[in-house]
């Protein structure tokens, strides 16, 4: 069983700054990327920033400048900082990894279950 884990979620200041995190687990053979993405309420999700297992990175153009996607190979972890923090990025942040798993011998997208990021005075 894959399991993705977000963690770094909270209510932060207008400017602020904030870094989440995300641990994939479980039977996993290969990870190609990983990603983040936003849904803010009333809108539809959309992606934040991706990072393949080569390393290369993609920012999208609302957050590029600002936020920054890294990775941790060893600990199958993803993370996003989030720099100079507007009250247009308050949203649920979900983990994406797409990923070949043990159990099934298939690459496939897993997701994470979110974390709320609020900005806001």
């Amino acid at each position: 069983q894959v399991q993705l884990v977000e963690s770094g979620g909270t209510l932060v200041q207008p400017g602020g700054s904030l870094r989440l995190s995300c641990a994939a687990s479980g039977s996993i053979v290969s990870i190609y990327a990983m990603g983040w993405y936003r849904q803010a309420p009333g809108k539809q999700r959309e992606l934040v920033a991706t990072i393949t297992s080569s390393g290369a990175t993609s920012i999208s153009d609302p957050v590029k400048g600002r936020f920054t996607i890294s990775r941790d190979s060893a600990k199958n972890t993803v993370y996003l900082q989030m720099n100079s923090l507007k009250p247009e990025d308050t949203a649920v942040y979900y983990c994406n990894a797409d990923l070949r798993a043990k159990a099934t011998l298939a690459r496939a997208d897993y997701w994470g279950q979110g974390t709320q990021v609020t900005v806001s005075s």
